[in-house]
């Protein structure tokens, strides 16, 4: 079962568990998913790869969202964003521990033969490309930063 269709399967679960959080991240995700598949120049196929790439997006949009509503002393809208975020971070690819990051980050800057802070956009370059949905890019970004330094 694609993502697409696993989205779609739990928006029903959701109408009838009356859920209406999960209810709206999920139909969020699935409009996200839509606009992909009818996109010009999209095949009309939205593979689990682009569905990985725009859950990631959403998770990041609604954190920045949260992080403003926090500040902006806005706790209630602050924790509807957050309970969105978990929703959707269940049909994300299991995330890599720290241990593993660092370990397939230190590969990565060998076969890259990087040698400090100046090769961190060639290490990053590779690092987003082979880890994509199974950590964050900041994470990466910062792992890689002190691993070069």
């Amino acid at each position: 079962m694609t993502l697409f269709d696993q989205i779609s399967e739990d928006i029903k679960k959701a109408m009838l568990a009356k859920d209406k959080v999960a209810l709206d991240a999920l139909r969020g995700v699935k409009k996200e998913f839509l606009e992909a598949k009818t996109a010009k120049g999209s095949d009309g196929e939205l593979h689990d790869e682009q569905a990985v790439r725009i859950i990631q997006k959403m998770i990041k949009q609604r954190k920045e969202s949260a992080d403003m509503y926090s500040s902006a002393n806005r706790p209630e809208l602050a924790e509807n964003e957050l309970a969105q975020v978990a929703v959707i971070e269940k049909y994300l690819p299991k995330q890599m521990s720290e241990e593993e990051l660092v370990a397939a980050l230190s590969e990565i800057i060998k076969s890259v033969g990087a040698e400090g802070p100046k090769d961190m956009g060639r290490v990053m370059g590779v690092a987003t490309k082979q880890l994509a949905g199974k950590a964050e890019g900041k994470l990466i970004s910062q792992k890689v930063k002190e691993l070069l330094a």
